[in-house]
């Protein structure tokens, strides 16, 4: 196959499996590196700065990419491609959070940044785009390295949340989606998804249609940022024991 195909617009190579042996093995790649990280916990600190700044930069580089192969291929738009999309901002602030260790970013990247990327690479969206298309190999890097970040700041730099940290969230996030709604009103764009239900078959064709479908959202997300808010309750109740 032409090197350009990897990078073609009409992709004719395999198609997305969901769980099939590309899929198994991003998600196994994601894995890996994280237990690798792991390995740094006890590393000096020039050398964890040296890998906060790896992995910022590789947010950042990949991210970039994918803006300009956009670009490229003629689909690069105001309503689509702006670093609105929860993910897309993080990834962008992520990297600031790394190289910074910025903890007012580090609680969105933990609860909101890996609840998100996870269900990204499980459930991706990546169209007609298999692997190996750059498209689909860009689009489990960015989420990995998403998840990876928040996960390195716990682990190794040793950042954790707090119930406060679930507040702020709450609180900022529903700022911020009512901010979103009226630049989506405005660019006749659907960042969040929060104008409408977005055009292909989501989880959300699930639930009740706009607006009632947000609070259903909201308590998705609050259930996932509970769930990833766990460890650190167990590690509360034990040191009080």
């Amino acid at each position: 196959m032409d090197l350009g195909q990897y990078f073609a617009k009409d992709w004719t190579g395999p198609g997305f499996v969901m769980f099939g042996p590309a899929h198994l093995t991003m998600l196994a790649a994601i894995v890996l590196l994280n237990l690798w990280l792991l390995r740094f916990k006890k590393a000096p600190e020039g050398t964890q700065r040296t890998i906060s700044l790896i992995l910022a930069l590789g947010l950042w580089v990949n991210e970039s990419a994918w803006h300009i192969w956009k670009a490229a291929i003629g689909e690069w738009t105001l309503q689509e491609m702006l670093p609105l999309h929860l993910c897309s901002v993080l990834i962008w602030l992520a990297g600031f959070m790394l190289i910074f260790k910025i903890y007012s970013i580090y609680e969105f990247v933990y609860f909101l940044g890996i609840g998100g990327a996870l269900q990204a690479v499980l459930t991706p969206e990546v169209g007609i785009y298999g692997f190996p298309h750059f498209r689909y190999i860009q689009t489990f890097i960015s989420h990995g390295l998403l998840i990876s970040a928040g996960i390195y700041m716990t682990t190794v730099i040793g950042f954790r949340p707090t119930w406060k940290s679930i507040l702020r969230i709450f609180v900022i996030m529903n700022i911020y989606m009512l901010i979103i709604y009226f630049v989506n009103s405005t660019l006749g764009s659907n960042y969040l998804m929060i104008n409408h239900k977005p055009p292909m078959a989501t989880i959300m064709d699930a639930l009740p249609a706009w607006p009632w479908y947000i609070p259903w959202l909201e308590v998705i997300g609050m259930v996932t940022v509970l769930l990833l808010y766990i460890p650190f309750i167990r590690r509360d109740l034990r040191q009080r024991a």
